[in-house]
């Protein structure tokens, strides 16, 4: 009873320290609808969410952002106009009639220029009738581009709502295919909260950009990234795999014992084994990465520099706070337009008493740069990034060699080596 009594206490306290018990109740005008002078914010936050999974040429350059001289859009897809499967599914008031689709935006840009705007839902998110087929596959003819909205409901994510299939819902994948046939330029715009397989649209739709729920400012927050009114800066912080036997996939995994090999071009008579760690039908790897997201400019990554090669693992033991190694990279804008980049810092430990996963990431930061600019980053790594936690359970750091390698998702090349000596 001691333990829950000071558990209660303490809980207790931090009420008293909010003033909770002096104002049990709210003061003021219940809130009833969105606050206009949140929306900016609210916009910000869901143009930083977007994760650009893929942009390809169409035909020569890069799909998105799209031209604003574009004259002929079509909008397809159950989730192009529905204001409730905007706000995900812990929405609290729910209040949809606060939420700008993507379909109004468009219309209002639509009306405000010479463009010519049509919109096909499709089908339903978790339809099976392809009546509605014909009309997207005629939008998408008459278009010079078609922007799909398709994924999942609000309610097929968080609590109750796992799923054995990681598919489009419904019909939405023929669709997909039935409007990718046309030979038009597609931007695919998965709305989930989860990873879903996206192989096939991976090989045949020039851009994809995962906007999740984006919140009550949707419309204009995609609208003004898929314009370039605002470049892509989104990080996936899960690994989207080629096919749903690959879960559970996640980038820090420990080490096989038979690590796939591939071909050596330098030994042609080289003959890979059968016998490891691999699928026969797809590759080992997450279509799309952790960490990964790209941006409508491209990123250069400096070798990196390390403040020392070794460091004693007993003084970064007794010191935990100020005993570290530090290692830096320059990172430099390659493209041409001002974008943001979130460089990341992985480590991976060799040699430890426990096995350590291939890599884990240590820090990140959030930079942007002109085009040229280049800017200097440093990651320090100490007690907190060095050490691990033993056989019996004690975060230690011993002596292990370790990788740093610092790029722009978990499959950076960029690396430099030391190692933490008794």
């Amino acid at each position: 009873m001691a333990v829950v009594d000071e558990a209660v206490r303490r809980v207790l306290r931090v009420k008293f320290a909010l003033g909770l018990f002096d104002h049990p109740f709210a003061d003021g005008a219940e809130v009833t609808g969105a606050v206009a002078e949140h929306r900016p914010l609210v916009r910000r936050a869901a143009e930083e969410s977007f994760v650009l999974l893929q942009n390809k040429p169409a035909p020569e350059e890069n799909l998105l952002p799209l031209a604003k001289t574009t004259k002929r859009i079509a909008l397809i897809g159950p989730l192009a106009d529905d204001a409730s499967d905007m706000v995900g599914a812990w929405s609290g008031a729910n209040n949809f009639g606060d939420v700008r689709t993507l379909y109004a935006t468009m219309a209002e840009r639509a009306q405000q220029s010479s463009a010519t705007f049509t919109y096909a839902k499709g089908t339903e998110i978790s339809g099976t009738s392809n009546s509605g087929f014909a009309a997207a596959v005629a939008a998408a003819q008459n278009s010079d581009v078609a922007i799909l909205a398709l994924g999942e409901s609000s309610d097929m994510t968080g609590e109750a709502a796992s799923r054995a299939f990681l598919d489009l819902p419904g019909n939405q994948q023929q669709l997909l295919e039935a409007v990718v046939a046309t030979g038009k330029p597609v931007v695919l715009l998965v709305f989930s909260g989860r990873p879903l397989v996206l192989d096939w649209a991976a090989q045949h739709v020039s851009a994809i950009m995962e906007v999740w729920y984006p919140g009550v400012e949707a419309g204009p927050a995609i609208a003004d990234t898929l314009f370039g009114d605002v470049a892509p800066s989104g990080k996936l912080t899960m690994s989207f795999p080629r096919a749903a036997g690959q879960e559970p996939l996640y980038y820090n995994q420990l080490p096989t014992g038979r690590p796939i090999q591939h071909a050596d071009p330098a030994h042609p008579g080289y003959v890979e084994m059968k016998f490891v760690s691999r699928y026969l039908d797809v590759p080992n790897d997450a279509l799309f990465p952790f960490g990964h997201g790209l941006s409508y400019s491209t990123f250069g990554y400096s070798s990196i520099s390390l403040s020392t090669q070794s460091i004693s693992s007993s003084s970064l033991m007794r010191d935990q706070k100020s005993q570290r190694i530090v290692a830096t990279a320059t990172v430099t804008n390659t493209g041409k337009r001002r974008a943001t980049e979130i460089v990341q810092c992985y480590i991976n430990i060799r040699g430890a008493s426990t096995e350590q996963p291939v890599r884990n990431l240590k820090g990140f930061t959030r930079l942007t740069l002109d085009p040229g600019q280049t800017q200097t980053v440093q990651f320090p790594l100490g007690f907190n990034e060095l050490s691990f936690y033993n056989a019996k359970a004690q975060q230690v750091v011993e002596p292990a060699d370790y990788t740093v390698y610092i790029g722009g998702s978990s499959t950076a090349t960029n690396a430099a080596h030391f190692a933490t000596t008794p």
